[in-house]
């Protein structure tokens, strides 16, 4: 594993704790100064070139990720792919984007002048996937695109970023079930997302998830700054599909309320 990979992920989890400091706290309470798993890595984006998915899939591809399973979201009008490392310790990585075509001509109209601000050479840089936004919006787009997509205004706010690292709650040694780790996070004062209830999916779709609501941070608008929802942290448990073989893939109605988690209403 070359070293700029690790350097990428190092990269990206300061970026992400900047905006998501109760990540750093998840650490202490549940690795107990020992190294955490990390199981995978979420982004988010805009179908508009230059900056649909698979331009961010291209960064990983390079670094020797593959494509492995597509995923559908309806009611959020989204689409996503999750491409896997041939090393397992690397985090598997989620992408997905916006069908912004699918949305009110105002909401097309905001985000295509959003993506119309980020030059074609930013989205190519090694930084890219934890630069941020490369725009100007106001708050009263950011409340307009709120109005019709928690997603878009994230996006709005918080640009090229991780929107959240999750635990492997498999690698985890003091857990045998995920109910332990959001018990030991609640009496530790976390709030975690109970929409769909707390954990999302069973051992029936070998797939168990539940995540912390997320931070709350300032951002600067052109016009005022505003404190809204950042990052969350993710804990995923998997299970076998065949013996010694964990399921890798995700599974999209419990996806559909971990995106929720950001949600500022």
């Amino acid at each position: 594993m070359s070293q700029s990979v690790m350097q990428f992920f190092e990269n990206l989890w300061q970026d992400y704790i900047q905006l998501t400091p109760s990540a750093a706290k998840v650490h202490e309470v549940l690795g107990k100064g020992r190294d955490i798993i990390n199981d995978h890595v979420a982004f988010r984006t805009f179908n508009i070139a230059p900056v649909g998915l698979e331009a961010l899939a291209a960064h990983f591809i390079a670094m020797g990720y593959e494509a492995k399973g597509d995923y559908v979201f309806e009611e959020k009008r989204l689409v996503a792919k999750h491409y896997e490392h041939s090393d397992p310790r690397l985090p598997k990585i989620f992408i997905s984007e916006l069908l912004v075509e699918s949305f009110s001509p105002e909401l097309q109209r905001i985000v295509k002048n959003l993506v119309d601000q980020v030059p074609a050479s930013a989205v190519t840089a090694e930084d890219f996937l934890y630069s941020g936004a490369h725009w100007q919006i106001s708050s009263t787009d950011y409340e307009r695109l709120l109005e019709e997509s928690e997603y878009a205004a994230w996006m709005a706010a918080f640009g090229f970023r991780a929107n959240h690292f999750t635990v492997n709650v498999n690698e985890l040694p003091d857990y045998d079930s995920l109910e332990q780790v959001n018990q030991t996070l609640k009496n530790a004062g976390f709030q975690l997302n109970t929409s769909g209830g707390e954990i999302k999916g069973s051992s029936d779709v070998f797939l168990e998830q539940s995540s912390t609501l997320a931070d709350h941070t300032a951002v600067r608008f052109s016009d005022m700054e505003k404190v809204i929802p950042s990052c969350f942290y993710e804990f995923a448990k998997r299970y076998e599909i065949a013996p010694n073989q964990l399921y890798t893939g995700f599974v999209a109605a419990s996806a559909d309320k971990i995106f929720e988690s950001t949600n500022a209403k």
